[in-house]
Protein backbone atom coordinates (compact mmCIF):
# COMPACT_ATOMS: atom_id res chain seq x y z
CA UNK A 1 0.00 0.00 0.00
CA UNK A 2 1.22 3.49 -0.87
CA UNK A 3 0.63 6.63 1.22
CA UNK A 4 -1.84 9.13 -0.18
CA UNK A 5 -0.30 11.77 -2.44
CA UNK A 6 -1.05 15.43 -1.84
CA UNK A 7 -3.44 15.50 -4.83
CA UNK A 8 -5.51 12.53 -3.64
CA UNK A 9 -8.71 12.64 -1.56
CA UNK A 10 -8.65 11.78 2.12
CA UNK A 11 -12.28 10.68 2.23
CA UNK A 12 -15.00 9.38 -0.04
CA UNK A 13 -18.57 8.94 1.10
CA UNK A 14 -18.46 7.95 4.80
CA UNK A 15 -14.98 6.42 4.54
CA UNK A 16 -11.65 7.88 5.60
CA UNK A 17 -8.97 6.84 3.12
CA UNK A 18 -5.80 5.44 4.67
CA UNK A 19 -3.71 4.72 1.59
CA UNK A 20 -3.75 3.61 -2.03
CA UNK A 21 -3.77 -0.12 -2.70
CA UNK A 22 -3.44 0.09 -6.46
CA UNK A 23 -4.46 1.79 -9.66
CA UNK A 24 -5.52 0.57 -13.06
CA UNK A 25 -7.28 1.43 -16.25
CA UNK A 26 -10.75 1.85 -14.70
CA UNK A 27 -9.86 3.56 -11.45
CA UNK A 28 -7.95 3.59 -8.20
CA UNK A 29 -8.43 1.35 -5.17
CA UNK A 30 -7.96 2.74 -1.68
CA UNK A 31 -7.91 1.25 1.78
CA UNK A 32 -10.73 2.90 3.71
CA UNK A 33 -12.14 2.92 7.22
CA UNK A 34 -15.71 3.65 8.27
CA UNK A 35 -16.67 5.73 11.29
CA UNK A 36 -17.51 2.47 13.05
CA UNK A 37 -14.03 1.08 12.41
CA UNK A 38 -14.73 -1.33 9.54
CA UNK A 39 -11.95 -1.64 6.99
CA UNK A 40 -13.02 -1.56 3.35
CA UNK A 41 -11.57 -1.41 -0.14
CA UNK A 42 -12.91 1.64 -2.01
CA UNK A 43 -12.69 1.71 -5.80
CA UNK A 44 -13.02 5.16 -7.38
CA UNK A 45 -13.39 5.29 -11.15
CA UNK A 46 -11.20 7.62 -13.19
CA UNK A 47 -12.80 11.05 -13.68
CA UNK A 48 -12.91 10.83 -17.47
CA UNK A 49 -15.07 7.71 -17.21
CA UNK A 50 -17.50 9.60 -14.96
CA UNK A 51 -18.25 11.95 -17.86
CA UNK A 52 -19.20 9.00 -20.07
CA UNK A 53 -22.92 8.39 -19.63
CA UNK A 54 -22.67 4.90 -21.12
CA UNK A 55 -20.01 3.99 -18.58
CA UNK A 56 -22.05 5.51 -15.74
CA UNK A 57 -25.13 3.50 -16.74
CA UNK A 58 -23.08 0.32 -16.96
CA UNK A 59 -21.54 1.06 -13.58
CA UNK A 60 -25.02 1.30 -12.05
CA UNK A 61 -26.02 -2.08 -13.50
CA UNK A 62 -22.82 -3.73 -12.35
CA UNK A 63 -23.11 -2.39 -8.79
CA UNK A 64 -26.67 -3.74 -8.67
CA UNK A 65 -25.43 -7.12 -9.88
CA UNK A 66 -22.59 -7.20 -7.37
CA UNK A 67 -24.94 -6.34 -4.49
CA UNK A 68 -26.89 -9.50 -5.27
CA UNK A 69 -23.82 -11.67 -4.75
CA UNK A 70 -23.57 -12.61 -1.09
CA UNK A 71 -22.24 -16.13 -1.29
CA UNK A 72 -19.35 -17.58 0.65
CA UNK A 73 -15.93 -17.17 -0.95
CA UNK A 74 -16.80 -13.73 -2.34
CA UNK A 75 -16.04 -10.21 -1.08
CA UNK A 76 -19.42 -8.51 -0.60
CA UNK A 77 -20.28 -5.02 -1.80
CA UNK A 78 -20.97 -2.90 1.28
CA UNK A 79 -21.66 0.52 -0.14
CA UNK A 80 -21.65 2.41 -3.44
CA UNK A 81 -22.67 5.68 -5.02
CA UNK A 82 -23.09 5.34 -8.79
CA UNK A 83 -24.57 8.86 -8.89
CA UNK A 84 -21.59 10.55 -7.23
CA UNK A 85 -19.61 13.16 -9.08
CA UNK A 86 -17.10 10.36 -9.60
CA UNK A 87 -18.75 6.97 -8.93
CA UNK A 88 -17.30 4.69 -6.29
CA UNK A 89 -17.94 1.31 -4.69
CA UNK A 90 -16.78 -0.12 -1.36
CA UNK A 91 -16.28 -3.83 -0.70
CA UNK A 92 -15.20 -5.78 2.34
CA UNK A 93 -11.43 -5.72 2.72
CA UNK A 94 -9.59 -8.99 3.26
CA UNK A 95 -5.97 -9.22 4.32
CA UNK A 96 -4.25 -11.49 1.87
CA UNK A 97 -2.37 -11.38 -1.43
CA UNK A 98 -3.82 -12.08 -4.82
CA UNK A 99 -3.09 -15.46 -6.33
CA UNK A 100 -0.84 -13.66 -8.81
CA UNK A 101 1.27 -12.13 -6.04
CA UNK A 102 1.39 -15.33 -3.99
CA UNK A 103 2.68 -17.39 -6.91
CA UNK A 104 5.16 -14.68 -7.90
CA UNK A 105 6.57 -14.57 -4.36
CA UNK A 106 6.45 -18.23 -3.40
CA UNK A 107 5.92 -20.29 -6.54
CA UNK A 108 3.11 -22.75 -7.28
CA UNK A 109 0.72 -23.76 -4.52
CA UNK A 110 0.79 -27.32 -3.11
CA UNK A 111 -1.88 -29.71 -4.36
CA UNK A 112 -3.92 -29.48 -1.14
CA UNK A 113 -4.09 -25.69 -1.49
CA UNK A 114 -5.05 -25.92 -5.16
CA UNK A 115 -7.91 -28.31 -4.35
CA UNK A 116 -9.23 -25.99 -1.64
CA UNK A 117 -8.84 -23.03 -3.96
CA UNK A 118 -10.76 -24.70 -6.77
CA UNK A 119 -13.49 -25.98 -4.47
CA UNK A 120 -14.07 -22.54 -2.96
CA UNK A 121 -14.12 -20.78 -6.32
CA UNK A 122 -16.38 -23.48 -7.76
CA UNK A 123 -18.89 -22.99 -4.95
CA UNK A 124 -18.70 -19.20 -5.37
CA UNK A 125 -19.36 -19.41 -9.12
CA UNK A 126 -22.22 -21.85 -8.60
CA UNK A 127 -23.90 -19.30 -6.32
CA UNK A 128 -23.24 -16.49 -8.79
CA UNK A 129 -24.71 -18.48 -11.67
CA UNK A 130 -27.80 -19.34 -9.65
CA UNK A 131 -28.50 -15.60 -9.57
CA UNK A 132 -28.44 -15.53 -13.36
CA UNK A 133 -25.07 -13.74 -13.44
CA UNK A 134 -21.77 -14.49 -15.13
CA UNK A 135 -18.58 -13.08 -13.57
CA UNK A 136 -16.69 -12.93 -16.91
CA UNK A 137 -13.30 -11.98 -15.42
CA UNK A 138 -12.10 -14.89 -13.27
CA UNK A 139 -8.31 -14.62 -13.21
CA UNK A 140 -5.46 -14.88 -10.65
CA UNK A 141 -5.47 -11.19 -9.75
CA UNK A 142 -9.20 -11.43 -8.95
CA UNK A 143 -8.63 -14.18 -6.40
CA UNK A 144 -7.46 -13.32 -2.88
CA UNK A 145 -5.87 -15.85 -0.56
CA UNK A 146 -6.95 -15.27 3.03
CA UNK A 147 -6.55 -17.42 6.11
CA UNK A 148 -10.29 -18.14 5.98
CA UNK A 149 -10.20 -19.33 2.39
CA UNK A 150 -10.08 -17.99 -1.16
CA UNK A 151 -12.16 -14.99 -2.15
CA UNK A 152 -13.44 -14.19 -5.64
CA UNK A 153 -13.50 -10.43 -6.06
CA UNK A 154 -14.30 -7.68 -8.54
CA UNK A 155 -17.65 -8.25 -10.17
CA UNK A 156 -17.01 -5.06 -12.14
CA UNK A 157 -17.92 -6.65 -15.47
CA UNK A 158 -20.42 -9.25 -14.27
CA UNK A 159 -23.46 -9.33 -16.49
CA UNK A 160 -26.81 -11.01 -16.43
CA UNK A 161 -27.04 -14.07 -18.64
CA UNK A 162 -28.62 -13.07 -21.93
CA UNK A 163 -27.66 -9.42 -21.54
CA UNK A 164 -26.18 -7.75 -24.58
CA UNK A 165 -22.43 -7.38 -24.53
CA UNK A 166 -21.45 -6.49 -28.07
CA UNK A 167 -20.80 -3.19 -29.69
CA UNK A 168 -22.91 -2.24 -32.68
CA UNK A 169 -20.24 -3.57 -35.02
CA UNK A 170 -18.98 -6.29 -32.72
CA UNK A 171 -20.37 -9.40 -34.33
CA UNK A 172 -17.72 -12.08 -34.03
CA UNK A 173 -15.55 -10.13 -31.60
CA UNK A 174 -15.21 -9.75 -27.87
CA UNK A 175 -17.14 -6.87 -26.38
CA UNK A 176 -15.41 -3.51 -26.28
CA UNK A 177 -17.04 -0.55 -24.56
CA UNK A 178 -16.76 3.02 -25.78
CA UNK A 179 -14.30 3.67 -22.98
CA UNK A 180 -11.85 1.21 -24.53
CA UNK A 181 -12.21 -1.33 -21.74
CA UNK A 182 -13.23 -4.75 -22.93
CA UNK A 183 -14.70 -7.56 -20.93
CA UNK A 184 -12.35 -10.33 -19.96
CA UNK A 185 -8.61 -10.91 -19.67
CA UNK A 186 -6.35 -12.43 -22.34
CA UNK A 187 -5.25 -15.95 -21.49
CA UNK A 188 -8.20 -16.48 -19.14
CA UNK A 189 -11.11 -15.58 -21.42
CA UNK A 190 -13.02 -18.46 -22.96
CA UNK A 191 -12.99 -18.96 -26.74
CA UNK A 192 -16.65 -18.00 -27.05
CA UNK A 193 -16.02 -14.85 -25.03
CA UNK A 194 -13.16 -13.85 -27.34
CA UNK A 195 -15.22 -14.49 -30.46
CA UNK A 196 -18.24 -12.61 -29.14
CA UNK A 197 -20.53 -15.63 -29.08
CA UNK A 198 -23.09 -16.16 -26.33
CA UNK A 199 -21.42 -16.07 -22.91
CA UNK A 200 -22.85 -18.34 -20.23
CA UNK A 201 -21.60 -19.69 -16.92
CA UNK A 202 -19.43 -22.12 -18.90
CA UNK A 203 -17.15 -19.18 -19.72
CA UNK A 204 -16.41 -18.76 -16.01
CA UNK A 205 -15.61 -22.48 -15.76
CA UNK A 206 -13.05 -22.12 -18.56
CA UNK A 207 -11.44 -19.23 -16.67
CA UNK A 208 -11.51 -21.27 -13.46
CA UNK A 209 -9.61 -24.08 -15.19
CA UNK A 210 -6.95 -21.62 -16.35
CA UNK A 211 -6.67 -20.20 -12.83
CA UNK A 212 -6.19 -23.68 -11.32
CA UNK A 213 -3.51 -24.51 -13.89
CA UNK A 214 -1.69 -21.29 -12.99
CA UNK A 215 -1.97 -21.96 -9.25
CA UNK A 216 -0.64 -25.53 -9.58
CA UNK A 217 2.20 -24.86 -12.04
CA UNK A 218 3.10 -21.20 -11.71
CA UNK A 219 2.48 -20.59 -15.41
CA UNK A 220 -0.72 -19.99 -17.37
CA UNK A 221 -1.98 -22.78 -19.62
CA UNK A 222 -1.80 -20.50 -22.65
CA UNK A 223 1.59 -18.74 -22.45
CA UNK A 224 2.37 -15.82 -24.73
CA UNK A 225 4.13 -12.49 -24.85
CA UNK A 226 1.33 -10.40 -26.33
CA UNK A 227 -2.42 -10.17 -25.93
CA UNK A 228 -2.95 -10.98 -29.59
CA UNK A 229 -0.90 -14.18 -29.32
CA UNK A 230 -2.74 -15.22 -26.16
CA UNK A 231 -6.15 -14.70 -27.71
CA UNK A 232 -5.16 -16.72 -30.77
CA UNK A 233 -3.86 -19.61 -28.64
CA UNK A 234 -7.00 -19.76 -26.52
CA UNK A 235 -9.17 -20.05 -29.62
CA UNK A 236 -6.99 -22.34 -31.76
CA UNK A 237 -4.53 -24.27 -29.58
CA UNK A 238 -4.69 -26.77 -26.74
CA UNK A 239 -3.58 -25.76 -23.22
CA UNK A 240 -0.19 -26.76 -21.87
CA UNK A 241 -0.89 -29.03 -18.91
CA UNK A 242 2.26 -31.17 -18.92
CA UNK A 243 3.13 -30.19 -15.33
CA UNK A 244 -0.21 -31.50 -14.04
CA UNK A 245 -1.12 -35.13 -13.49
CA UNK A 246 -3.83 -37.36 -12.06
CA UNK A 247 -7.40 -36.31 -11.48
CA UNK A 248 -6.43 -32.64 -11.15
CA UNK A 249 -5.14 -32.64 -14.71
CA UNK A 250 -8.27 -34.39 -15.96
CA UNK A 251 -10.50 -31.84 -14.25
CA UNK A 252 -8.53 -28.82 -15.51
CA UNK A 253 -8.53 -30.23 -19.04
CA UNK A 254 -12.31 -30.67 -18.87
CA UNK A 255 -12.74 -27.06 -17.73
CA UNK A 256 -10.59 -25.87 -20.64
CA UNK A 257 -12.59 -27.69 -23.32
CA UNK A 258 -13.19 -25.50 -26.38
CA UNK A 259 -16.84 -26.56 -26.46
CA UNK A 260 -18.77 -24.86 -23.62
CA UNK A 261 -21.18 -27.79 -23.44
CA UNK A 262 -18.31 -30.18 -22.65
CA UNK A 263 -17.22 -28.32 -19.53
CA UNK A 264 -18.40 -29.36 -16.06
CA UNK A 265 -20.66 -27.11 -14.02
CA UNK A 266 -18.92 -25.13 -11.26
CA UNK A 267 -20.74 -27.13 -8.59
CA UNK A 268 -19.39 -30.34 -10.11
CA UNK A 269 -15.87 -28.87 -10.09
CA UNK A 270 -16.23 -28.12 -6.40
CA UNK A 271 -17.54 -31.61 -5.59
CA UNK A 272 -14.76 -33.36 -7.50
CA UNK A 273 -12.12 -31.36 -5.63
CA UNK A 274 -13.76 -31.44 -2.20
CA UNK A 275 -16.51 -34.07 -1.81
CA UNK A 276 -17.24 -32.85 1.72
CA UNK A 277 -17.23 -29.16 0.76
CA UNK A 278 -14.60 -26.46 0.49
CA UNK A 279 -15.07 -25.39 4.11
CA UNK A 280 -13.85 -28.77 5.30
CA UNK A 281 -10.58 -28.41 3.38
CA UNK A 282 -10.08 -24.82 4.48
CA UNK A 283 -10.80 -25.48 8.17
CA UNK A 284 -7.85 -27.83 8.42
CA UNK A 285 -5.44 -25.15 7.26
CA UNK A 286 -5.21 -24.69 3.54
CA UNK A 287 -2.26 -22.36 2.89
CA UNK A 288 1.45 -23.28 3.07
CA UNK A 289 3.29 -22.00 6.13
CA UNK A 290 5.28 -19.27 4.39
CA UNK A 291 2.10 -17.79 2.94
CA UNK A 292 0.32 -17.95 6.29
CA UNK A 293 3.18 -15.93 7.79
CA UNK A 294 2.92 -13.28 5.08
CA UNK A 295 -0.84 -12.96 5.42
CA UNK A 296 -0.52 -12.65 9.20
CA UNK A 297 2.15 -10.00 8.84
CA UNK A 298 -0.04 -7.93 6.51
CA UNK A 299 -2.92 -8.19 8.99
CA UNK A 300 -0.68 -6.88 11.78
CA UNK A 301 0.43 -3.99 9.59
CA UNK A 302 -3.21 -3.16 8.95
CA UNK A 303 -3.95 -3.09 12.67
CA UNK A 304 -0.99 -0.78 13.24
CA UNK A 305 -2.23 1.49 10.47
CA UNK A 306 -5.72 1.65 11.96
CA UNK A 307 -4.30 2.38 15.41
CA UNK A 308 -2.35 5.30 14.00
CA UNK A 309 -5.44 6.52 12.17
CA UNK A 310 -7.74 6.29 15.20
CA UNK A 311 -6.42 9.52 16.69
CA UNK A 312 -6.89 11.50 13.47
CA UNK A 313 -9.90 13.85 13.16
CA UNK A 314 -12.88 12.46 11.29
CA UNK A 315 -13.40 13.42 7.66
CA UNK A 316 -16.23 15.34 6.18
CA UNK A 317 -18.29 12.87 4.19
CA UNK A 318 -18.62 13.45 0.48
CA UNK A 319 -17.89 11.89 -2.87
CA UNK A 320 -14.48 12.27 -4.42
CA UNK A 321 -14.18 14.95 -7.07
CA UNK A 322 -12.31 15.38 -10.31
CA UNK A 323 -8.58 15.96 -10.29
CA UNK A 324 -8.99 18.93 -12.62
CA UNK A 325 -10.36 21.93 -10.73
CA UNK A 326 -11.89 23.25 -13.94
CA UNK A 327 -14.45 20.44 -14.12
CA UNK A 328 -17.58 21.41 -12.29
CA UNK A 329 -16.04 24.56 -10.79
CA UNK A 330 -18.09 27.79 -10.62
CA UNK A 331 -17.52 30.16 -13.51
CA UNK A 332 -15.41 33.29 -13.27
CA UNK A 333 -18.47 35.39 -12.39
CA UNK A 334 -19.43 33.19 -9.50
CA UNK A 335 -22.18 31.47 -11.46
CA UNK A 336 -23.35 27.91 -11.09
CA UNK A 337 -21.13 25.01 -11.93
CA UNK A 338 -21.33 23.29 -15.26
CA UNK A 339 -24.51 21.15 -15.40
CA UNK A 340 -22.39 18.04 -15.97
CA UNK A 341 -21.17 17.94 -12.36
CA UNK A 342 -22.56 15.47 -9.86
CA UNK A 343 -21.57 16.65 -6.41
CA UNK A 344 -19.29 18.64 -4.11
CA UNK A 345 -15.52 18.82 -4.22
CA UNK A 346 -13.42 16.09 -2.62
CA UNK A 347 -11.99 16.21 0.87
CA UNK A 348 -8.36 16.91 0.11
CA UNK A 349 -5.32 16.99 2.43
CA UNK A 350 -3.79 20.32 3.34
CA UNK A 351 -0.29 20.51 1.81
CA UNK A 352 2.41 20.80 4.42
CA UNK A 353 6.16 20.45 4.42
CA UNK A 354 5.65 16.92 5.67
CA UNK A 355 3.50 15.67 2.81
CA UNK A 356 4.76 17.61 -0.20
CA UNK A 357 6.92 15.20 -2.21
CA UNK A 358 10.56 16.12 -2.53
CA UNK A 359 12.69 15.89 -5.65
CA UNK A 360 12.66 12.51 -7.36
CA UNK A 361 15.52 10.73 -9.05
CA UNK A 362 14.63 10.94 -12.71
CA UNK A 363 11.32 9.59 -13.88
CA UNK A 364 11.56 5.98 -12.81
CA UNK A 365 9.54 4.59 -9.91
CA UNK A 366 11.46 3.14 -6.98
CA UNK A 367 12.23 -0.55 -7.14
CA UNK A 368 10.12 -2.72 -4.86
CA UNK A 369 11.71 -3.89 -1.67
CA UNK A 370 12.81 -7.53 -1.63
CA UNK A 371 10.11 -9.83 -0.39
CA UNK A 372 7.43 -7.16 -0.64
CA UNK A 373 3.92 -8.60 -0.27
CA UNK A 374 1.38 -7.18 -2.71
CA UNK A 375 -2.19 -7.06 -1.44
CA UNK A 376 -4.81 -6.93 -4.18
CA UNK A 377 -8.45 -6.14 -3.64
CA UNK A 378 -9.57 -5.66 -7.22
CA UNK A 379 -8.73 -6.52 -10.77
CA UNK A 380 -7.05 -3.19 -11.22
CA UNK A 381 -5.02 -3.20 -8.04
CA UNK A 382 -1.48 -4.36 -7.25
CA UNK A 383 2.09 -3.71 -8.15
CA UNK A 384 2.67 -7.38 -8.58
CA UNK A 385 4.45 -8.73 -11.60
CA UNK A 386 6.39 -5.50 -11.79
CA UNK A 387 9.05 -5.70 -14.41
CA UNK A 388 9.75 -4.58 -17.90
CA UNK A 389 7.78 -7.22 -19.78
CA UNK A 390 5.88 -4.67 -21.85
CA UNK A 391 5.67 -4.86 -25.60
CA UNK A 392 4.35 -2.54 -28.22
CA UNK A 393 2.44 -5.02 -30.34
CA UNK A 394 3.43 -4.52 -33.95
CA UNK A 395 0.81 -3.66 -36.51
CA UNK A 396 1.83 -6.70 -38.56
CA UNK A 397 1.26 -9.17 -35.74
CA UNK A 398 -2.01 -7.54 -34.73
CA UNK A 399 -3.43 -7.65 -38.23
CA UNK A 400 -2.30 -11.22 -38.81
CA UNK A 401 -4.19 -12.43 -35.77
CA UNK A 402 -7.09 -10.18 -36.67
CA UNK A 403 -7.42 -12.03 -39.94
CA UNK A 404 -7.49 -15.36 -38.16
CA UNK A 405 -10.08 -14.30 -35.59
CA UNK A 406 -12.17 -11.85 -37.59
CA UNK A 407 -10.99 -9.02 -35.30
CA UNK A 408 -8.41 -8.47 -32.62
CA UNK A 409 -9.82 -7.49 -29.29
CA UNK A 410 -8.31 -7.59 -25.87
CA UNK A 411 -9.36 -8.19 -22.32
CA UNK A 412 -9.92 -5.91 -19.38
CA UNK A 413 -7.28 -3.56 -18.21
CA UNK A 414 -4.54 -4.95 -15.99
CA UNK A 415 -2.25 -3.30 -13.49
CA UNK A 416 -0.22 -0.19 -14.16
CA UNK A 417 2.80 1.26 -12.47
CA UNK A 418 2.82 4.89 -11.41
CA UNK A 419 5.42 7.36 -12.52
CA UNK A 420 6.29 10.13 -10.08
CA UNK A 421 4.17 13.21 -10.62
CA UNK A 422 5.81 16.30 -11.98
CA UNK A 423 5.20 19.75 -13.25
CA UNK A 424 3.13 22.52 -11.76
CA UNK A 425 -0.49 23.61 -11.58
CA UNK A 426 -1.97 23.67 -15.05
CA UNK A 427 -3.90 26.81 -14.13
CA UNK A 428 -0.79 28.68 -13.08
CA UNK A 429 0.32 31.79 -14.91
CA UNK A 430 2.94 31.23 -17.58
CA UNK A 431 5.05 34.05 -16.23
CA UNK A 432 8.05 33.35 -14.06
CA UNK A 433 8.82 29.98 -15.59
CA UNK A 434 12.29 28.60 -16.01
CA UNK A 435 14.14 30.85 -18.47
CA UNK A 436 15.37 27.79 -20.33
CA UNK A 437 11.82 27.24 -21.54
CA UNK A 438 12.22 30.21 -23.89
CA UNK A 439 15.27 28.88 -25.68
CA UNK A 440 15.37 29.49 -29.45
CA UNK A 441 13.49 26.99 -31.58
CA UNK A 442 14.92 24.84 -34.29
CA UNK A 443 14.93 26.42 -37.76
CA UNK A 444 11.55 26.55 -39.42
CA UNK A 445 9.53 25.70 -36.28
CA UNK A 446 6.31 27.57 -35.62
CA UNK A 447 6.51 29.28 -32.27
CA UNK A 448 9.16 26.93 -30.94
CA UNK A 449 10.58 29.70 -28.79
CA UNK A 450 7.49 29.98 -26.61
CA UNK A 451 7.52 28.28 -23.18
CA UNK A 452 5.56 25.09 -22.69
CA UNK A 453 2.16 26.37 -21.49
CA UNK A 454 1.07 25.36 -18.02
CA UNK A 455 -1.90 23.65 -19.70
CA UNK A 456 0.40 20.77 -20.67
CA UNK A 457 2.40 20.35 -17.47
CA UNK A 458 1.76 17.57 -15.00
CA UNK A 459 0.91 13.88 -15.13
CA UNK A 460 -1.71 12.50 -17.53
CA UNK A 461 -3.22 9.04 -17.80
CA UNK A 462 -5.59 7.15 -20.08
CA UNK A 463 -6.21 4.12 -22.26
CA UNK A 464 -4.33 3.78 -25.53
CA UNK A 465 -5.33 2.15 -28.80
CA UNK A 466 -3.53 1.37 -32.05
CA UNK A 467 -4.33 0.15 -35.57
CA UNK A 468 -7.02 2.78 -36.15
CA UNK A 469 -8.55 2.13 -32.74
CA UNK A 470 -8.94 -1.62 -33.24
CA UNK A 471 -6.22 -2.75 -30.85
CA UNK A 472 -6.31 -1.55 -27.22
CA UNK A 473 -2.75 -1.35 -25.86
CA UNK A 474 -3.26 -0.77 -22.14
CA UNK A 475 -2.51 2.36 -20.12
CA UNK A 476 -0.40 5.36 -21.09
CA UNK A 477 0.92 7.58 -18.28
CA UNK A 478 2.56 10.78 -19.50
CA UNK A 479 4.57 13.20 -17.38
CA UNK A 480 5.27 16.63 -18.94
CA UNK A 481 7.69 19.13 -17.43
CA UNK A 482 9.06 22.54 -18.38
CA UNK A 483 11.68 22.23 -21.10
CA UNK A 484 13.59 24.15 -23.74
CA UNK A 485 13.56 23.05 -27.35
CA UNK A 486 15.98 20.16 -27.65
CA UNK A 487 15.74 19.31 -23.95
CA UNK A 488 13.93 16.52 -22.17
CA UNK A 489 10.20 17.27 -22.03
CA UNK A 490 9.10 14.26 -19.99
CA UNK A 491 8.39 10.55 -20.07
CA UNK A 492 5.69 8.15 -21.19
CA UNK A 493 5.13 4.85 -19.45
CA UNK A 494 3.14 2.24 -21.39
CA UNK A 495 1.71 -0.48 -19.15
CA UNK A 496 0.45 -3.31 -21.27
CA UNK A 497 -2.47 -5.61 -20.56
CA UNK A 498 -0.27 -7.93 -18.49
CA UNK A 499 1.29 -5.25 -16.29
CA UNK A 500 4.57 -5.13 -18.22
CA UNK A 501 6.03 -1.70 -18.91
CA UNK A 502 7.99 0.18 -21.54
CA UNK A 503 9.25 3.73 -21.05
CA UNK A 504 9.75 6.45 -23.67
CA UNK A 505 11.76 9.64 -23.19
CA UNK A 506 10.28 12.72 -24.87
CA UNK A 507 12.39 15.61 -26.19
CA UNK A 508 10.75 18.94 -27.04
CA UNK A 509 10.81 19.84 -30.76
CA UNK A 510 8.49 22.81 -30.89
CA UNK A 511 5.46 24.50 -29.35
CA UNK A 512 2.69 25.95 -31.52
CA UNK A 513 -0.48 27.72 -30.60
CA UNK A 514 -2.42 24.47 -30.84
CA UNK A 515 -0.07 21.65 -29.80
CA UNK A 516 3.29 20.51 -28.53
CA UNK A 517 5.52 18.45 -30.81
CA UNK A 518 8.11 16.08 -29.35
CA UNK A 519 10.37 13.29 -30.47
CA UNK A 520 10.30 10.10 -28.42
CA UNK A 521 12.65 7.15 -28.09
CA UNK A 522 12.71 4.06 -25.89
CA UNK A 523 14.45 4.63 -22.56
CA UNK A 524 17.70 2.93 -21.67
CA UNK A 525 17.04 -0.16 -19.61
CA UNK A 526 13.92 -1.21 -21.51
CA UNK A 527 13.81 -4.89 -22.31
CA UNK A 528 14.33 -5.89 -25.90
CA UNK A 529 10.61 -6.51 -26.38
CA UNK A 530 10.00 -2.75 -26.18
CA UNK A 531 9.96 -0.62 -29.32
CA UNK A 532 13.06 1.59 -29.06
CA UNK A 533 12.71 3.34 -32.45
CA UNK A 534 12.51 7.12 -32.54
CA UNK A 535 9.12 8.57 -33.45
CA UNK A 536 7.23 11.86 -33.35
CA UNK A 537 4.56 12.61 -30.76
CA UNK A 538 1.86 15.28 -30.94
CA UNK A 539 0.18 16.53 -27.75
CA UNK A 540 -3.05 18.44 -28.33
CA UNK A 541 -5.46 19.83 -25.69
CA UNK A 542 -9.02 18.50 -25.99
CA UNK A 543 -11.23 20.15 -23.41
CA UNK A 544 -9.67 19.33 -20.05
CA UNK A 545 -7.84 16.34 -21.52
CA UNK A 546 -4.75 15.88 -23.64
CA UNK A 547 -4.69 13.90 -26.87
CA UNK A 548 -1.55 11.84 -27.50
CA UNK A 549 -0.71 10.77 -31.05
CA UNK A 550 2.38 8.90 -32.27
CA UNK A 551 3.54 8.26 -35.83
CA UNK A 552 5.24 4.97 -34.87
CA UNK A 553 4.23 2.50 -37.59
CA UNK A 554 5.77 -0.43 -35.70
CA UNK A 555 3.44 0.25 -32.80
CA UNK A 556 0.36 0.77 -34.96
CA UNK A 557 0.36 4.59 -34.63
CA UNK A 558 -0.87 4.67 -31.00
CA UNK A 559 -3.37 7.24 -29.82
CA UNK A 560 -4.72 8.02 -26.37
CA UNK A 561 -6.95 10.56 -24.68
CA UNK A 562 -5.33 11.34 -21.36
CA UNK A 563 -6.86 12.92 -18.25
CA UNK A 564 -4.80 14.87 -15.76
CA UNK A 565 -4.08 12.94 -12.58
CA UNK A 566 -1.27 14.99 -11.03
Amino acid sequence: MRPLDVDEPTAVGPYRLLGRLGSGGMGRVYLGRSAGGRTVAVKIVHPHFALDEEFRARFRREVDAARRVGAAWTAPVLDADPEARVPWVATAYAAGPSLTAAVADGGPLPVHSVRALGAGLGEALAAVHELGLVHRDVKPSNVLLTLDGPLLIDFGIARAVGGTSRTESGEGTASLTSTGVSVGSPGYMSPEQILGKGVTGAADVFSLGAVLAFAATGTPPFPGDSSAALLYKVVHEEPRLDALDGDLRDLVAACLAKDPAARPAPGEVARRLAPEGAARLVSGGWLPGALVERVSRSAVQLLNLEAADASAPGPVSGPVGFSSPSVGAPDANGGAADPGVFGPAPVMPTPTAANVPGPRDGDRPPSPAPGKLSVSVAATSTREGEGRRGRRISCTVALAVAGAMAAVTVGSVFVLDLLPGGGSDDNADDGGRNPSATAPSEPGSDGGGRPVPGRYLGTWEGQAVAVEGNLPLGTFRLTVREAAVGARLGTLRHTDLFGGTCDDVLTLKKVTGKQVVASAVGAEGNRDVCNQARHTVLLTPVGDDLRYESDSEDSGRPKARLSKVG
